[in-house]
């Protein structure tokens, strides 16, 4: 409802988000896509020693959160979206704070529209971790140099970049529209 709110929060791959506030652990032994560990992933994996090969290396729309939660007009974006958006020939982005919250605006060149994302942290076990001076946010795209982990995006004041996260991390999303 607000640019500046968090929102949920999502083991990467799931569909239930939670919010900060509400209570669940977040880790590999409540997370839905493996057997415990991060070496027993039962989907989205191309590594026999992290679990059942199945060579997804994006989310499909029915562990898409943003599909499940939104609608078929939405999807999390991918790791090429997200290279796009903190791409200098494409945009510009400053730090701001709006109604009380530090967020990053990420402002398109060709047609001056915006993203707001808030310096959400990211949740492991029940610990909220950098909450105020980074934002984390999923993308639908498995991490390419580690199979337990997926693409982000990372924002604070001083930079946007993306990396890879353990999936069972509780980290935000910002869905994207998809058009026919």
């Amino acid at each position: 409802d607000k640019p500046e709110a968090t929102g949920k929060y999502f083991a990467w791959g799931e569909k239930k988000g939670y919010a900060k506030d509400e209570s669940h652990t977040f880790s590999w032994t409540n997370y839905d896509l493996c057997n415990g560990s991060s070496t027993t992933m039962t989907k989205y994996c191309g590594n026999p020693n992290y679990g059942k090969c199945d060579n997804i290396t994006e989310l499909v729309a029915a562990d898409d959160a943003a599909t499940v939660n939104w609608g078929s007009g939405w999807r999390m974006p991918t790791y090429k979206e997200i290279c796009d958006l903190y791409n200098p020939n494409y945009t510009t982005s400053e730090w701001v704070t709006v109604n009380g919250v530090k967020c990053r605006k990420v402002t398109s060149k060709s047609n001056n529209k915006y993203i707001i994302l808030p310096a959400t942290g990211y949740i492991n076990g029940t610990e909220l971790i950098n909450e105020s001076s980074h934002g984390y946010y999923w993308t639908r795209t498995l991490f390419q140099y580690a199979h337990s982990a997926a693409y982000y995006l990372d924002v604070t004041s001083g930079y946007m970049e993306w990396n890879g996260n353990e999936r069972f991390y509780g980290q935000c999303i910002r869905p994207v529209r998809v058009t026919p």
